[in-house]
């Protein structure tokens, strides 16, 4: 049978799911394993909590933030359990972080700096300047960043927001703009900053590889798991994401050199380019006289992914650590505090230079050893398993892997220089899973003698392994209850061990997807932005619809287009060739060799985005007006695909 016939088997978050498939408790290997954590590191270090709290001003209450479509967009009263000691079911140490991430609301840094966090996954700040107020970094969603600046504004005077900095590609950063500002304030003269590359990185993102990375990011950051000591305690980053409505606007001014020094509103602010580290467009920036030094997410209070769980492209390691070098040498000496774009600060010339040398260290450690290893052969699992950060550093709350994880960085290195592939020929061309797992489970004896095995490691804690053997078997047999029970037990065990906020919430729903039976819908706020879409490039609404053509269904199909895109601006037009199942494009116009010419308003580009099924309705319905061979165009939208944003991850 192969992937696309086998039943589709998915967990909703409901209260009936959680009854019929009960968490189970801590088993003693876990209990042990995270009782050593309080052995191994300082928690009676209590600066960071410290620090969590000064410059207090006000908060809402529960940080509770209204959804404009109703219902919650952002609350922190589920958290509330947090104010407890850690339970056996959590790592002690992600406990203590997901404790200061819990704390939320307006801080004074500096003269001049604040910050509104905890109000979403990342943190706000506010500049002041001559006659009004820099928002930087407004959120990921509209309501977060509106009740921001409102709390702002509530403690410093109805401001008027004069610009706006993206300090990178991610959307947790820039997806909120519409709470702070709309076009009209830029059509008056509200500037707003970005990195290079900021916007053909987010597209990148947000939109080519958008649907896969929005379903990997259900694991990453546990949306679907409600909030308790048994399943979503943080995010690493900052709590959770939320949801509610979200939105683009275009930079109007880019920083292209390495080092640029700007004035905005009678702030000075030397912009610091740091391309390929925490996102591909990516900046830091110090206020020279404000003595702040703003490292964006380049220097969080944990060790950062190399690459995400949810997926992208790796980051650059060395030049991660390169840059903070440069920041250490360079700006550190000019400052008395230090912000970050998710997390609290740091203060004073001796506690900053000591965080940023010891993060600068800890990525080029990480870049170095992996590389040594490799020149010694071994292979990612190998290096994962072997490299140990050295002790000293590893024992800086800092430097934990809240976010980030060794073994995953170790891969993420690796894939930079050397591609996925390990060197091993057995490892060029593996059977898919349903096949693999089919004569694994075989040549083990079959599915339940391989489930009574796996419960012996099961009561020895080999949960890894455990995991690992079963996985074949709910390849080869999805049905097989048992094992799809025995393999939650033990991701969940692997969940409340983890440090990383992470691969907690990655295991956790995995074993919620294994247990039920559910139909799952696409949790709100996690869909391709319209306001995205609306000022996308037309080139890039291209490539986006040439990762729908179905290759095998597209191959004979032989076709020119003229597409044209109209709006009060004038016409964009581009000639599209399709030919061996491959869509190309570029600017102009194939003349009298075009076969058809499609003509559509720019305004209709959001709905038509969606897919095969939109297009062909707005074929019918006269959006998408066509000129010539009308049936070969639609020849060319009915071999697009459709894709299911909730694909199967754990099974087949």
């Amino acid at each position: 049978m192969n992937r696309g016939s086998r039943r589709r088997i998915r967990w909703r978050a409901s209260s009936a799911s959680k009854e019929n498939h009960p968490m189970k408790a801590a088993h003693p290997i876990t209990v042990t394993a995270n009782a050593g954590v309080l052995d191994e590191l300082d928690f009676g270090d209590r600066r960071d909590f410290d620090d969590a709290r000064r410059g207090f001003i006000d908060t809402v209450p529960d940080a509770h933030i209204e959804a404009d479509t109703g219902g919650t967009s952002w609350s922190m009263k589920p958290y509330g359990f947090l104010a407890g000691t850690s339970p056996d079911t959590v790592n002690p140490s992600l406990w203590r972080m997901a404790q200061l991430n819990a704390i939320h609301g307006l801080f004074r840094v500096s003269d001049r700096v604040y910050q509104v966090r905890g109000f979403s996954l990342a943190n706000v700040t506010f500049v002041e300047g001559e006659t009004g107020v820099i928002v930087v970094d407004p959120l990921q969603f509209t309501e977060h960043a509106r009740a921001a600046l409102a709390l702002y504004r509530k403690h410093r005077g109805d401001r008027p927001v004069v610009a706006v900095i993206y300090t990178h590609s991610h959307r947790d950063h820039y997806g909120g703009v519409r709470g702070v500002i709309g076009p009209e304030d830029v059509k008056n003269g509200v500037e707003v900053i970005a990195p290079f590359g900021f916007t053909e990185e987010s597209f990148s993102e947000s939109i080519l590889a958008g649907v896969p990375m929005r379903r990997r990011a259900l694991f990453q950051f546990g949306w679907s798991l409600e909030p308790g000591a048994m399943a979503h305690v943080d995010s690493g980053l900052g709590k959770a994401v939320g949801r509610g409505g979200d939105g683009f606007i275009a930079p109007t001014t880019l920083i292209t050199q390495p080092v640029e020094r700007r004035t905005v509103d009678g702030v000075e602010i030397v912009f610091h380019l740091t391309p390929g580290t925490e996102a591909p467009a990516d900046m830091n920036m110090l206020y020279p006289g404000l003595r702040v030094l703003n490292l964006a997410e380049n220097a969080c209070h944990t060790m950062h992914n190399l690459c995400p769980l949810r997926g992208a492209k790796t980051r650059d390691a060395l030049a991660w650590a390169h840059y903070l070098n440069q920041a250490l040498d360079r700006f550190v000496p000019q400052v008395d505090a230090l912000i970050v774009q998710h997390h609290w600060p740091v203060w004073g010339q001796d506690r900053i230079h000591e965080y940023v040398a010891g993060q600068r260290d800890m990525y080029r450690y990480l870049h170095d050893q992996t590389l040594r290893l490799m020149s010694h052969g071994r292979t990612p699992k190998e290096i994962a398993a072997e490299l140990m950060m050295p002790s000293k550093l590893s024992r800086q709350w800092f430097a934990r892997g809240y976010y980030g994880a060794v073994a995953h960085n170790v891969n993420a290195v690796y894939a930079h220089y050397l591609g996925p592939y390990d060197g091993n020929p057995a490892h060029l061309n593996p059977l898919p899973p349903v096949q693999a797992g089919t004569k694994y489970v075989e040549y083990m004896g079959g599915p339940d003698a391989v489930v009574q095995r796996a419960l012996a490691d099961y009561e020895a804690g080999n949960f890894r392994w455990v995991v690992e053997a079963l996985n074949h078997v709910v390849f080869a047999a999805p049905g097989h209850r048992a094992a799809r029970e025995l393999a939650a037990d033990a991701m969940e065990q692997l969940g409340y061990q983890a440090e990383s906020a992470t691969w907690r919430n990655a295991y956790l729903l995995a074993a919620r997807e294994l247990r039920s039976t559910s139909q799952a819908s696409v949790p709100r706020g996690v869909g391709i932005s319209p306001d995205v879409v609306s000022i996308l490039p037309f080139g890039s609404f291209l490539e986006y619809l040439g990762i729908r053509v179905n290759g095998p269904k597209a191959q004979e199909i032989e076709a020119r287009f003229d597409w044209r895109l109209s709006d009060a601006k004038g016409s964009d037009c581009h000639r599209l060739v399709i030919s061996n199942g491959a869509l190309n494009h570029l600017p102009g116009t194939h003349g009298e060799r075009a076969d058809a010419v499609i003509d559509m308003e720019r305004s209709a580009l959001s709905t038509l985005s969606a897919g095969r099924s939109a297009l062909l309705a707005g074929l019918d319905a006269g959006d998408l007006r066509i000129t010539g061979d009308a049936a070969l165009f639609r020849q060319f939208l009915e071999a697009l695909d459709e894709f299911d944003p909730m694909f199967n991850v754990v099974e087949p």
